[in-house]
């Protein structure tokens, strides 16, 4: 027996952060209609498109779906925000099969906090301030890697820590429309990972 869970999408596909307010709310909304027509349910997962979304979009998004999505790389656990949830994408470009053993066989590295909340950066924000604080109880914290694509450059991050809070100070503004952050820990033979995406305002 098989279960598959549908999931939504939004009705566009368009770039969620470029809509104005009204104009997002109405294809939310839109799509929500539809899945109500034509399966008798809205569902409770919902993939942000392009794993874009503002602290705007995702507080709308929590009062209408349980579970969301981003695009940001990770394993899920218990303590991670249930509308900011990771995903490794399994496509034609990052679907052959020793990533695929690679990816099943990570474990999540779990934080408290990981700020900052909002993900949609303007020139206001860019970059932003970037901290996590970890559990007292997580071991070898201090072997963590972390990698950002700042300035449309993929480096390794300028990073440093106060007690069990790391800190990424970023070389330069944010270029792409999505800029990424991921970090790795060698946890005794174990692989814990996780990533973060922000949304950059294209002017």
């Amino acid at each position: 027996e098989t279960n598959v869970y549908i999931g939504n999408h939004s009705h566009t596909h368009k770039y969620l952060v470029d809509l104005k307010h009204d104009d997002f709310i109405k294809d939310i909304d839109t799509s929500s209609l539809i899945f109500k027509e034509k399966l008798g349910y809205n569902p409770i997962f919902f993939s942000y498109p392009f794993g874009e979304y503002s602290s705007i979009i995702k507080e709308y998004i929590s009062k209408n779906f349980i579970f969301s999505f981003g695009q940001h790389s990770g394993v899920i656990d218990i303590n991670k925000d249930q509308h900011e949830l990771p995903r490794f994408p399994i496509n034609e470009k990052y679907g052959d099969l020793e990533r695929f053993k690679f990816l099943i066989n990570l474990y999540p590295l779990q934080y408290k906090v990981l700020y900052p909340a909002e993900k949609y950066l303007t020139k206001n924000n860019n970059p932003p301030p970037f901290k996590v604080e970890f559990f007292n109880e997580q071991k070898n914290i201090n072997n963590i890697n972390c990698f950002s694509d700042e300035g449309n450059k993929w480096e390794k991050s300028n990073i440093d820590f106060d007690k069990n809070v790391l800190n990424i100070n970023f070389r330069e503004k944010f270029l792409f429309r999505r800029g990424r952050v991921n970090c790795s820990l060698n946890d005794d033979g174990t692989w814990r990972w996780f990533g973060v995406q922000f949304s950059i305002k294209q002017d």
